[in-house]
């Protein structure tokens, strides 16, 4: 084995290297076998014993590697490493991480007081203020907002006064200062403080160190065009057009839809044309398409109103069919991406983009057809054909519907019903809508047998049509089944739960069949609803009053009239109601409104004049009866309350004159000649035979009437007729319970016998009904026709929507 060593020669060149690469034969793994020294090793505990601290030496008479020699660390590589000497980290441990050198020193602490940490520290509290004024504007908290870009704009100031004062001024964060002053001026625009924020952007834009603020010369349009100052507007977008290059094109076009906005707010609608009518060349979208279409209609042109409506229907949606949410095959992965992205945010946002374009089309087929043509018949027709070769194909029937709510708004009712009927064998969706409608036309004539039948056409296309069982509903109202209609509203609520037709219907069914609770319930949760509605609130205070809870049914038509401040009935009501609880002057407010908003009102009148009476101001009563007696000049009975307020008054001449008036006209009366006689007695004047004479002849031809009727009824059976008065006093009476809290009789004095001084009164009443606020219409159903027939004509025309977000 030794016979395979050799020994390092002795050379004085002291080369660690030498030999590095020659063969070595212990490597030789194929005689370790026969390798006595290695054998012994592995057998015995030898091979594990510690190294000697003396340096090992290889085969070939060379250092180990890693072992010291001379104090120098053999290298761990054949090559020597960069900045390797032979006398560095002599007598040195193998450390190649340095950790020998103990731990490094500690940082050096910041010196606070000096003036770069200050205004590093302000400079952070600045941009700390601007984040937090941008957070509260989102959260739409704008008072708040702009008290933190004001304290940023202040201690930004500082900051710049410290920066001079330190550096030279070149040294200066812009961008710090664009920042700050361009969110203050937002927010001095969010809170309509416009003025401010002109000055505001005024500063950034005339400030030739900050690059691009030419932009916000749009920013600066959009506030005068918020002030209606439509010069200043057009004026700022013109310049922010000339200052931003050509490569932006889709800001470029953002400006000059805003130009086109402004031009159509000032009536230059030629110059608006040129601008939509370059927007669509260029770069065409929904917006614009639809306000070169109002432009056209607003010159009327109508040749160019078709191309611009054919241009509409051509811009390109850019989203995705629906075909790819439907899954393919039945790959679980697969079915799972596709309902994951069946409902994002991009799905909603592409639902919105097309709900936005259909919107846009209806709106302008249902602007331009009646004028595009001889007829608006033909003008639809010609929109259909256009629509019905575009990717809108789907919208081609609910413009035929709209044709048909056409018909109904000009009162033809049968080519509605016609064209309503061809949808018959459409598919179901525009089928159930199409039934829908005649259901609801049918209804409002009156015609509850086809009403139904299309009603259950409706419902048998599409059950879950909330508006189609509300009809359905409404047919089985009229006919009395209030607990059927009631589930035909229940299950309409259960498939759309904002169906306010079905809630305020079922809210009446209740109280048809007088479970007042639930009733009042339904109405509280449309009142929950709709805020404002006239209809609700009434029926509201209704319920509580049918409750004898009068105090809340006040409460409730306060609320009406502050919603209505003008509705006649709804203030006679409050009137009646403080009548009721003794509150003579509050009612006389709310009657004398009532009767200010509306002075035709008989009962209103009735009343007014009785107060007056009751006060002893029979002057004042006077001009209420005369206006009674002009709305009802067949009355005798307010002709007669004039002349017994001039009588009570004291003028006796003009009382006198009155009732000879009153004679003339009704010469039968008896009541009017009893006081000619008295009056013609007292003042003792000759007509007083005359009147007495024809006074007798009538009271004998009335013994005479009554003694016919009485032996008449005598021949004709006492007790048949004994027997149905009974029965009548006892409907009558029922009929008085259940008309409590709904009619009450305002009392006013009758006129005084003959055997009465001209003062004296009696308890005796005219009958004063109260009829319900808002008409009888209130109390009825309402009816559901398809949602387009309760849309305007047209879209909102606020076109100032397009401007550039700020």
């Amino acid at each position: 084995m030794m016979q395979n060593v050799h020994l390092a020669p002795e050379t004085d060149d002291d080369d660690l290297y030498s030999g590095y690469n020659d063969y070595n034969p212990i490597y030789d793994t194929e005689e370790l076998e026969n390798d006595t020294g290695f054998q012994q090793a592995v057998r015995t505990s030898h091979g594990r014993r510690p190294p000697s601290k003396t340096s090992l030496t290889s085969s070939m008479g060379r250092p180990m590697t890693g072992t010291i020699q001379d104090g120098v660390t053999r290298p761990m590589t054949a090559v020597r490493a960069a900045g390797f000497t032979k006398a560095s980290l002599r007598g040195s441990a193998f450390d190649p991480l340095g950790q020998s050198r103990g731990p490094a020193p500690p940082l050096e602490t910041k010196n606070e007081d000096s003036p770069e940490e200050k205004i590093r520290q302000l400079e952070k509290k600045v941009n700390e203020l601007v984040e937090e004024s941008c957070i509260a504007n989102s959260c739409g908290d704008l008072k708040l907002a702009l008290e933190k870009a004001k304290d940023a704009g202040r201690k930004e100031r500082v900051l710049v006064r410290q920066r001079e004062q330190v550096t030279t001024p070149e040294n200066i964060n812009l961008d710090l200062t664009y920042s700050v002053l361009f969110n203050l001026a937002s927010q001095y625009s969010a809170n309509e403080m416009y003025a401010e924020a002109l000055n505001t952007y005024q500063v950034i834009v005339k400030n030739k160190m900050f690059s691009n603020a030419g932009r916000l010369k749009v920013n600066m349009g959009n506030i005068y065009l918020k002030q209606r100052n439509y010069s200043k507007a057009i004026k700022f977008y013109r310049m922010a057009l000339d200052q931003i290059p050509s490569v932006h094109k889709e800001m470029r076009i953002k400006i000059m839809q805003n130009i086109g906005v402004t031009f159509i707010k000032t009536g230059q609608y030629s110059d608006a044309i040129n601008s939509f009518e370059h927007i669509m060349s260029m770069a065409p979208n929904l917006k614009a398409g639809f306000n070169l279409i109002l432009s056209y209609f607003a010159i009327g042109d109508r040749e160019k109103m078709k191309k611009a409506f054919q241009k509409l229907i051509a811009v390109p949606l850019e989203i995705d069919e629906d075909d790819k949410y439907i899954s393919p095959s039945d790959d679980p992965h697969t079915n799972l991406v596709i309902e994951a992205i069946k409902n994002d945010h991009l799905r909603q946002m592409e639902r919105e983009r097309k709900a936005m374009a259909e919107k846009y089309i209806m709106t302008a087929a249902k602007l331009i057809a009646p004028v595009i043509e001889t007829s608006f018949a033909v003008g639809y027709d010609w929109c259909v054909e256009v629509v019905k070769a575009s990717q809108y194909v789907e919208l081609a029937n609910d413009l035929e519907i709209n044709k048909a709510i056409t018909y109904l708004r000009q009162k033809d009712f049968n080519q509605a019903v016609d064209t309503l009927k061809m949808f018959e064998k459409k598919d179901s969706r525009v089928k159930s809508a199409a039934a829908t409608n005649l259901s609801f036309l049918y209804y409002l004539e009156n015609d509850f047998a086809q009403a139904s039948s299309y009603a259950d056409l409706a419902v048998n296309s599409d059950r879950y049509n909330p508006s189609a069982l509300t009809n359905k509903g409404n047919t089985v109202f009229a006919n009395g089944d209030y607990e059927k209609a009631a589930e035909f509203y229940k299950e309409a609520l259960r498939n759309d739960s904002s169906c306010t037709e079905a809630l305020y219907n079922i809210g009446l069914t209740y109280k048809k069949l007088n479970r007042l609770d639930e009733a009042l319930d339904c109405f509280l949760k449309l009142h929950a609803i709709l805020r404002n509605s006239a209809q609700v609130l009434y029926q509201i205070a209704n319920v509580y009053e049918l409750m004898e809870d009068p105090n809340q049914a006040i409460e409730w038509l306060m609320q009406l009239i502050s919603v209505v401040p003008t509705d006649s009935k709804a203030l006679s009501k409050l009137g009646e109601l403080y009548d009721s609880e003794g509150d003579k002057s509050q009612a006389f407010q709310y009657y004398y409104e009532s009767y200010r908003c509306f002075p035709s009102n008989i009962e209103v009148i009735e009343w007014l004049g009785a107060y007056y009476i009751d006060t002893q101001f029979c002057e004042k009563a006077i001009q209420y009866f005369e206006r009674a007696s002009l709305i009802q000049p067949t009355q005798v009975k307010w002709q007669l309350m004039v002349a017994s307020c001039f009588r009570r008054s004291g003028n006796y001449q003009k009382a006198l004159d009155t009732y000879k008036d009153i004679h003339r006209k009704f010469p039968e009366n008896v009541e009017c000649l009893r006081f000619l006689v008295r009056l013609c007695t007292d003042i003792g004047l000759k007509e007083v035979q005359e009147y007495a004479t024809k006074l007798k002849r009538l009271e004998k031809m009335k013994e005479i009437r009554e003694q016919r009727i009485k032996s008449g009824r005598d021949g004709s059976g006492g007790s048949r007729g004994k027997r149905e008065g009974s029965a009548g006093s006892d409907s009558g009476q029922n009929s008085s319970a259940s008309s409590k809290g709904e009619r009450l009789n305002a009392k006013l004095r009758a006129l005084p016998g003959t055997n009465e001084p001209y003062e004296s009164s009696s308890n005796k009443e005219i009958d004063a009904s109260y009829v319900d606020p808002l008409g009888p219409q209130i109390e009825r159903p309402k009816t559901a026709a398809k949602k387009r027939i309760d849309e305007d004509d047209f879209a909102d025309e606020e076109l100032g929507d397009d401007l550039l977000p700020e």
